[in-house]
């Protein structure tokens, strides 16, 4: 009878790890969004990292603007299930639409400071007095900032597809700097390879600049000074809200301090569990981001290599992400 209740007992935990076994590989592949900034791409690979070496969880990685990424959470179907870099408010038609309305999408408990405005190099300021964003919607500053020999200025208003870049086309009208300075939409590694020329020339640029971001580690930048946000008449409607938004948006003041967060599809809840409760509970030091958009932008590290080394020397952060401690 002995014999009998120790082989038993020896069955019934084969069977117990074998089910718990395949259980973990039945969870779904988890594909991970990559919009196209830095800071971004790294955080997917963070997370991507944290979801594939400490969860047993396969992993795949789809770029795609913040519209695609939150249509494809909404639809739950896993063609991209995570979006590693929501910013608040920019993109909070998307969260309205599919977090508070759908309810398809859940954003982490933990979030990071995130900062906005408009930047130029310290020489700008130091040779030309250019200051604040009202020294941009100038004569002087049409000549300054004309790197192409057209007459007119420029100014970077961010990558095509992001949601401050709507926001800033609409600040340059409203503070008057259109007449002068010309808003040009590229992606940001194109920019940010034209900025280095300019800056080793000593010439004007003016460009949508936030924080956490390599941009101030690598070069003497100043943010311009704005106005204190308005909430009153702050009034920022996005292209995917209504097709007349340039039209019926209004900004002639500064930004709020952003919320920066991690958005999943909340599908995860049923085909990967241990992943959805992983991303409920992220978060992320503001510093670090940076530090790690340096080791990656200007000291040439890769993504994926940098994430690694990040989630092994932080394991007591990432524990916490996991709820163990």
């Amino acid at each position: 009878m002995k014999k009998l209740t120790k082989f038993t007992f020896t069955l019934a935990m084969t069977l117990s790890a074998a089910l718990a076994s395949t259980s973990a590989m039945a969870q779904e592949k988890v594909m991970v969004g990559e919009p196209g900034w830095p800071g971004a791409k790294i955080m997917a690979s963070i997370i991507g990292t944290v979801i594939e070496t400490r969860l047993g969880v396969e992993v795949g990685y789809a770029p795609g603007t913040n519209a695609v990424i939150f249509a494809s959470m909404d639809g739950g179907r896993g063609d991209i299930d995570i979006h590693p870099d929501v910013w608040l408010p920019n993109q909070a038609s998307f969260t309205n639409e599919y977090v508070d309305d759908k309810s398809t999408v859940s954003l982490s408990s933990g979030s990071y400071e995130g900062r906005a405005g408009v930047c130029v190099p310290t020489y700008m300021v130091e040779k030309h007095n250019i200051t604040s964003i009202y020294d941009l919607a100038t004569p002087d500053a049409q000549t300054l900032f004309d790197s192409d020999g057209d007459g007119m200025g420029e100014i970077w208003v961010g990558s095509p597809g992001a949601a401050s870049r709507s926001t800033f086309a609409v600040r340059v009208r409203d503070y008057g700097i259109e007449p002068f300075l010309s808003p040009t939409t590229e992606d940001e590694t194109i920019f940010f390879s034209r900025l280095k020329d300019l800056i080793a020339e000593e010439k004007g640029a003016a460009f949508y600049c936030y924080t956490p971001h390599y941009v101030h580690a690598l070069y003497d930048i100043t943010m311009l000074e704005e106005p204190e946000h308005n909430p009153d008449t702050y009034v920022m409607v996005q292209p995917n809200e209504d097709a007349d938004w340039y039209e019926k948006s209004h900004v002639d003041s500064g930004e709020v301090v952003k919320t920066v967060t991690v958005a999943y599809s909340n599908s995860l809840m049923d085909r990967s569990p241990a992943a959805a409760a992983f991303l409920a509970n992220i978060n992320m030091d503001a510093e670090q981001l940076s530090q790690l958009t340096y080791a990656v932008v200007v000291e040439g590290g890769e993504i994926s290599a940098v994430a690694s080394k990040w989630v092994t020397e932080h394991g007591d952060m990432v524990d916490s992400w996991l709820g163990l401690n």
